[in-house]
């Protein structure tokens, strides 16, 4: 009898001990819910309409080729007017007319474009001194402008090919190279050389100048097999006036290129690549 009073008396006890300590745990979640609609409330970003509509009209890549960190920062950028809308080259033509609507501007049409690589070096550019640092382009140029003879060539580390959401780009023979039909010219590749040898053409140009050297021509002899020595034969040949020598490069009026293919013949240098 006293055994199953004492016993009674434990498990009263014990469920006492237990309802408070549930008590306990109830209230602390109740402070805490509290405390999170507090915060949800006075501390509310308000989200931009007009950014979220940009957002859904971008093509979502987040490259950084417009030079801000993703989408969502170029969306709030052109919402405000601090972005032009042509900065993006990643975006249909048609979602940036929807983009432009939205915005009130005018939107003038872009030429499709493409990255090339302005260098024709790679195993063709003797190295300065060997270098066995961090295998990034980056890392390289910062001592003393990368290990080539020619410090306006590619330094074929490869940073542009990681940087290309597209998988648009490879290294071959020590030097980079666009894969045109995957180039989605997004920019990408051009913010990640460090020896800022990678530009936009038109999609339609047939030929470009592999090549970014504006040194003599004696000195370009010195520091690459086929590099630009800035004879101007190219320039004196074309036919139709649609190249010109700008310190010591031929630069190409693609207006006035036909795609003759005869910039590409007379070339010594071979320097003229067909696209």
């Amino acid at each position: 009898m006293n055994l199953l009073v004492t016993l009674g008396t434990v498990d009263a006890e014990t469920w006492k001990t237990v309802g408070i300590v549930a008590g306990i745990f109830a209230g602390i979640a109740i402070v805490l819910v509290i405390a999170i609609l507090l915060v949800g409330k006075f501390f509310k970003v308000d989200v931009d309409e007009k950014v979220t509509k940009i957002l859904e009209n971008l093509a979502g890549a987040n490259c950084g080729g417009c030079g801000c960190s993703g989408c969502s920062a170029f969306a709030e950028k052109l919402a405000c007017g601090k972005a032009d809308l042509s900065d993006c080259h990643v975006t249909s033509p048609e979602k940036k007319e929807e983009i432009a609507e939205l915005l009130g501007i005018c939107m003038l049409k872009d030429e499709p474009t493409v990255a090339i690589v302005k260098c024709n070096g790679g195993v063709n550019a003797p190295d300065a001194f060997r270098y066995e640092g961090n295998h990034t382009c980056a890392a390289c140029n910062t001592l003393l402008g990368g290990n080539k003879l020619c410090k306006a060539g590619c330094l074929g580390c490869g940073d542009c090919a990681k940087a290309c959401p597209e998988k648009a780009i490879k290294i071959e023979n020590g030097v980079a190279v666009v894969i045109p039909e995957r180039c989605t010219s997004c920019g990408a590749c051009i913010m990640a050389c460090p020896k800022h040898i990678i530009e936009r053409i038109p999609v339609k140009a047939p030929v470009y100048v592999a090549c970014s050297s504006h040194c003599k021509g004696k000195d370009v002899m010195k520091q690459c097999k086929v590099g630009c020595i800035g004879c101007g034969i190219c320039a004196k040949n074309c036919p139709h006036g649609a190249i010109t020598m700008v310190d010591d490069l031929p630069v190409f009026d693609y207006k006035k290129c036909t795609g003759c293919m005869t910039c590409v013949e007379k070339c010594p240098r071979k320097i003229i690549h067909v696209r």
